[in-house]
């Protein structure tokens, strides 16, 4: 089995690739600027006896969307599983203060680059195109669902592209061996959010908004990636799942 991940040099696709790689999957791991994060996560897979490979690529750039997949192919065989993992944030920015060049980036990587490499993958994967199927996993957000958190709402709005896609994309693949889900994490402990959680009454403020009263960590929602990627969960497709700690509350109770 060959797992792709975009964005796999650091955060929940860095824990993604880690866990793949130790329960049997060779990994591909997609970067973008970070080519020493996502040598470490190699070394690290093959110091602990898994295989990995770590490949550089824009998902912005079409051309290197379909170079990706050919790398990891030529390197560890077909690609049989994707996920999704390539973001930004897009920072915080209020409407009135919207920026167009800036929205069009954010859109571009978290859905648009999304898109194409699901055509990819569907390219190859179809069993009406003589592939063998194989199983999608798409990174959205629980922003999604409540509008993001203030000064991200275009943040959220992208998320909840991502779903909406993943969604039609799945009904339309169901055929063709091909199962996607759209996996939605609440706040979880990574590079992307550590500044913000640094405080301590910046982290309080947050947990106090999550049912279970604390921040995710990356192997938690690398557990659930894997669980769907896997033959266990061969009857699900087509849906969001959170995994997000029992929801966003209004501070506890």
């Amino acid at each position: 089995m060959t797992l792709l991940i975009t964005g796999g040099a650091s955060g929940l696709g860095a824990a993604t690739a880690k866990l793949a790689a130790a329960r049997g999957h060779k990994v591909a791991i997609n970067y973008r600027s970070r080519a020493s994060a996502a040598k470490n996560v190699v070394a690290a897979i093959v110091a602990a006896g898994g295989t990995a490979v770590a490949l550089p690529g824009d998902v912005t750039r079409e051309d290197d969307i379909g170079r990706l997949f050919d790398e990891a192919e030529r390197a560890l065989g077909p690609v049989t599983h994707l996920v999704n993992s390539a973001g930004i944030d897009g920072g915080a920015a209020r409407v009135a203060d919207f920026d167009a060049a800036a929205l069009a980036q954010l859109f571009t990587v978290n859905v648009i680059g999304l898109m194409l490499c699901c055509r990819e993958a569907t390219r190859r994967l179809s069993t009406k195109r003589g592939g063998t199927g194989g199983v999608i996993v798409n990174l959205s957000s629980m922003a999604a669902t409540i509008g993001g958190r203030p000064g991200k709402s275009h943040y959220a709005a992208s998320k909840a592209a991502v779903d909406s896609f993943t969604m039609g994309f799945a009904k339309e693949v169901a055929t063709e061996g091909i199962r996607a889900i759209s996996l939605r994490p609440g706040m979880i402990e990574t590079e992307m959010t550590e500044q913000g959680l640094a405080d301590p009454d910046a982290r309080a403020n947050v947990e106090a908004t999550i049912a279970m009263g604390r921040v995710g960590q990356a192997r938690e929602i690398a557990n659930a990636i894997l669980w769907l990627l896997s033959d266990e969960a061969s009857f699900i497709s087509g849906v969001t799942l959170d995994a997000s700690g029992g929801g966003f509350v209004f501070g506890k109770r």
